[in-house]
């Protein structure tokens, strides 16, 4: 039997077929990202690595985030996370556009090398859970906790149970610039422009947060 020998073949040729984008695809995603050629044909290999099909559902996604954060628990925070990259609800996000769902990479070149505004538009979606334009203290005290548990009980130094919603009060004592209990895109963008928190918000939204790669 010369199994070994094709199991190397097919192997080989999967690694082929991965860094060999079609031609039509990589360059309109050149030109609609901040990446070069090289780093998009780099890129979807780790895509392809860990989704061959070329999209990932979201119980794929948790399994493959909860690697990079052993010590909590992860889940909610990439369900969080999944649903920011999931923009059309179609329940699964592939590498480039499709009619049902949008590119990853096109949120990765955002995320990675996008303008401070574009960074902020996607943190704040992010924290948007409902997607109606607005952050409510619901909202955000949920993805704190989301946080919290993804770090894990065991910190140094370590945190007090009330740190997720201490979080939320100054995030909203920053933000809600009319005191109406929501942060709007406008608070949120006027806000993070001009105070120190605005270097959190870009860190934590780093590909720290993003899995393959």
């Amino acid at each position: 039997m010369c199994l070994p020998a094709c199991t190397d073949s097919v192997s080989d040729d999967a690694e082929l077929l991965a860094v060999r984008y079609r031609p039509e695809g990589l360059e309109r995603l050149v030109g609609r990202t901040s990446f070069s050629k090289k780093e998009l044909q780099i890129l979807y290999r780790g895509f392809k690595n860990e989704c061959p099909s070329g999209a990932v559902n979201e119980e794929t996604f948790k399994n493959i985030y909860s690697q990079f954060f052993p010590q909590g628990d992860t889940s909610m925070y990439a369900h969080f996370l999944f649903e920011a990259f999931d923009t059309h609800n179609s329940g699964s996000v592939s590498f480039e556009v499709t009619h049902t769902s949008k590119d990853f990479v096109l949120s990765l070149s955002i995320i990675l090398r996008g303008s401070i505004t574009e960074k902020l538009n996607w943190a704040f979606n992010l924290y948007d859970l409902n997607k109606d334009g607005c952050i409510t203290r619901e909202e955000m005290t949920d993805i704190m906790h989301s946080i919290y548990d993804m770090m894990g009980k065991y910190t140094y130094p370590c945190m007090r149970d009330s740190a997720p919603k201490d979080h939320v009060e100054i995030f909203f004592q920053k933000m809600d610039k009319n005191n109406d209990g929501v942060v709007t895109i406008e608070e949120f963008l006027e806000t993070c422009q001009k105070v120190s928190i605005l270097q959190n918000i870009l860190s934590n939204t780093k590909l720290r947060l993003v899995p393959f790669f």
